[in-house]
C-alpha cells in the first residue's frame, strides 16, 4: 500500500494521519508529545502504521467465509486488544527496568531495601491486572501508556503503603522520575512478530480448529505487506524540531483550516483550541484560509490552562467538562490567567462556592475568549466547525453553542466532530498528497524509530 504522512506535533498531543493515494484516510496515531518531540513524531507515525494494517487485517478477514468466517470474524475482534495489551506489557517491562535503576543509584540506598520489594510487589500488580484493562472490551479513560500506568501505579501504591512500612510519596516519586526516561526512548515495532503473539493470546487451537490456521495465514500476509511512505508534511506547536525538510513544514492555519474543510465541505469559520493556543480561522469555499487570528503567547483558555485546573482540583481532565455540566449557577470567574488560575479558584472553593458551578464560570470564560478572537478574524458564517482537545469537552461545546446563538444567529450549524483532534494532521497529509501529485514531495524524513 502507497500512502501519504500528514503529522501535527502539539504541545500536548502529536498526531499523524495517513492516507492512501486516492485521499482515503486509512490510518492515523496519536501519543502525548512527551519532553522528546522526536520520539513523539515517531511513535504517533507508528501508532498510524499500525492502524493502516489492522484495517488491512480486518479486510482480509472479512473476506473468509462460511462457518469458519464467524469463526476468524470472532477472534479477529479480539485481536486488536491483545496486541495493545502486548504493547502495554513491553512498556510496563521498560518501566520496571528504570525503577530498578534508579532504586539502585547511591542516592537511593538508605531507602533501597524497603523500596525495592514494595515496587516490585506494585509492578508485579500491574502485570497482573494489565488483562483486564484491555481485554474483553474493557473501557479505559486514556490510550496513553504515562495515564493508564500511571492510575494503576498509584493504586498499587496506596495499597502497598498502607500498613505505614514505605512512604506512599516515595514510591510515587519512583514513578514519575521513571516514566520521563520512558517515555524518551521506544524500541522499533516488529508488527508481525507482535501480532503473532497477540494471536498466541486469544487462540486456542482445540477451540478454533481451521479458523486457527486461517488467522495464523492472514496474519502472516498482512505482515508482510509493505506500506510504502511516498510524502510528509508536518505542522504543529513544536513544527519545527520535524526532521522534514523546510518545504514539508506547513502552517497550523493552514493545516486546520484545510482539515476541517475536508471533513465539513461547507465549513467557512473554524475555532481550534488546542493545548497552547486558540485560532479563530476562515476559510473559502475550497478550504483556502482567508483571514484569522491567534490568541498571544499565553495559554490562557487553552488545554494546558484546563489542565492545570484539573491538578488543582486533583480530578482528570476528561472529569471537567461533565462536572461543569451539573452546575445550578456560573460563578463569574475574573481571569483565565493559568499562572493566577490556583489562587482564584481556591478563593472560590474558600467562599463556599460548588466546585461544579466555578467550573461552569470558568468554562464561559474561556470561550468568551475565543469569541473575542473569533470577531477580530471577521466574526463566524455558517457553517462553523469547532476542532482540537478541547472539542471533546462537552461544556465547553455546550457553552459555545450558547455563545454564538446569543451573538450571531441560532441558525447556524456548529460542527463539534469526535475525532477533531486530528484535523491538522487530515490537513497535513492533504498537503502531501498534493505535493506528491506536483512532484514536490521533499525527501523522506529519518525517525527515531523504524516501523515493524
Amino acid at each position: 500500500m502507497k500512502v501519504v504522512v500528514g503529522i501535527d506535533l502539539g504541545s500536548t498531543t502529536t498526531k499523524a494521519v495517513l492516507l492512501d493515494e486516492s485521499g482515503e484516510l486509512v490510518g492515523r496515531g496519536i501519543t502525548n508529545s512527551r519532553s522528546n518531540y522526536e520520539v513523539a513524531c515517531a511513535v504517533a507515525r507508528e501508532e498510524a502504521l499500525t492502524a493502516v494494517r489492522f484495517s488491512m487485517l480486518g479486510r482480509a478477514l472479512a473476506d473468509v467465509r462460511g462457518a469458519e468466517g464467524d469463526v476468524v470474524a470472532a477472534l479477529g475482534s479480539r485481536l486488536e486488544e491483545a496486541f495493545r495489551l502486548e504493547l502495554y506489557l513491553g512498556e510496563l517491562n521498560s518501566l520496571r527496568e528504570e525503577i530498578l535503576a534508579l532504586l539502585e543509584r547511591p542516592a537511593m540506598k538508605m531507602w533501597s531495601d524497603s523500596l525495592t520489594p514494595a515496587a516490585i510487589e506494585v509492578l508485579d500488580g500491574m502485570a497482573d491486572e494489565a488483562s483486564d484493562l484491555f481485554l474483553g472490551g474493557a473501557g479505559r479513560r486514556s490510550d496513553f501508556f504515562r495515564d493508564i500506568a500511571g492510575a494503576s501505579f498509584m493504586t498499587g501504591a496506596e495499597r502497598v503503603a498502607k500498613d505505614g512500612a514505605v512512604p506512599f510519596e516515595r514510591l510515587v516519586g519512583l514513578f514519575d522520575r521513571a516514566i520521563l526516561d520512558v517515555e524518551t526512548k521506544t524500541e522499533p515495532r516488529d508488527f508481525k512478530v507482535m501480532l503473532g503473539r497477540s494471536a498466541a493470546r486469544i487462540v486456542r487451537d482445540e477451540d478454533a480448529g481451521d479458523a486457527a490456521g486461517t488467522l495464523r495465514r492472514v496474519v502472516e500476509e498482512v505482515g508482510n505487506t509493505r506500506i510504502e511512505e511516498l510524502a510528509f508534511v508536518g505542522t504543529g506547536y513544536g513544527r519545527q524540531t520535524l526532521p522534514f525538510e523546510k518545504r514539508a513544514v506547513r502552517s497550523e492555519i493552514l493545516c486546520h483550516g484545510r482539515g476541517a474543510h475536508r471533513v465539513f465541505p461547507n465549513t467557512r469559520t473554524v475555532l481550534d483550541i488546542g493545548g497552547q493556543d486558540t485560532k479563530a480561522i476562515q476559510v473559502d469555499d475550497t478550504g483556502v484560509v482567508t483571514s484569522f487570528q491567534m490568541n498571544d503567547r499565553c495559554a490562557a483558555g487553552c488545554g494546558r490552562y484546563l489542565g492545570y485546573i484539573a491538578d488543582e482540583l486533583n480530578l482528570g481532565l476528561h472529569e471537567l467538562g461533565p462536572l461543569a455540566l451539573k452546575a445550578n449557577k456560573q460563578v463569574r470567574v475574573n481571569s483565565t490567567c493559568t499562572v493566577f488560575a490556583g489562587a482564584e479558584l481556591r478563593e472560590r472553593l474558600a467562599l463556599g462556592e460548588r466546585r461544579e458551578d466555578i467550573l461552569a464560570g470558568l468554562h464561559r470564560a474561556i470561550m468568551l475568549r475565543a469569541m473575542s478572537l473569533l470577531a477580530r478574524s471577521g466574526g463566524i458564517a455558517n457553517e462553523f466547525t469547532f476542532t482540537g482537545g478541547v472539542c471533546k469537552n462537552p461544556a465547553a461545546t455546550k457553552v459555545l453553542r450558547e455563545l454564538v446563538d446569543e451573538n450571531y444567529d441560532a441558525s447556524i450549524v456548529l460542527n463539534a466532530h469526535p475525532d477533531s483532534i486530528y484535523m491538522g494532521a487530515l490537513g497535513a497529509a492533504l498537503f502531501a498528497r498534493d505535493d506528491l501529485h506536483s512532484g514536490k514531495a521533499g525527501g523522506l524524513p529519518t525517525f527515531a524509530v523504524s516501523a515493524g
